[in-house]
């Protein structure tokens, strides 16, 4: 089995700084792509970052320039610094995780693994 656990959540004044970290245990192969949504109530989860084993990064417009994704291949983790915090940023960030594991001694499966959810607050 897979976990994934983020973690780094909180409260912050608009304009200020978060970085949350997200971190997958268990019986992998390897990861795939690491990425970062949100969401908030009533509302449809939203893709704010990713990042391919390659290397390769995306991210929305509207955190462009002020998130930046990172990864740590070696811990399985993944981070995303959050600068200049907008109230528009509030909302639970979930870590997503496509991960490779063995099902049989020759096949490989992959699929997706979501973490709990981090609640992210931009207030004055």
């Amino acid at each position: 089995q897979v976990q994934v656990v983020e973690s780094g959540g909180g409260l912050v004044q608009p304009g200020g700084s978060l970085r949350l970290s997200c971190t997958a245990s268990g019986n992998i192969a390897s990861i795939d792509a690491m990425g970062w949504y949100r969401q908030n109530p009533g509302k449809e989860r939203e893709l704010v970052a990713a990042s391919t084993s390659s290397g390769t990064s995306n991210y929305r417009d509207s955190v462009k320039g002020r998130f930046t994704i990172s990864r740590d291949n070696n811990k399985n983790t993944a981070y995303l610094q959050m600068n200049g915090l907008k109230p528009e940023d509030t909302a639970v960030y979930y870590c997503n995780a496509v991960v490779r594991t063995w099902a049989t001694q020759l096949k490989l499966v992959s699929r997706d693994y979501w973490g709990q959810g981090t609640q992210v607050t931009v207030s004055s």
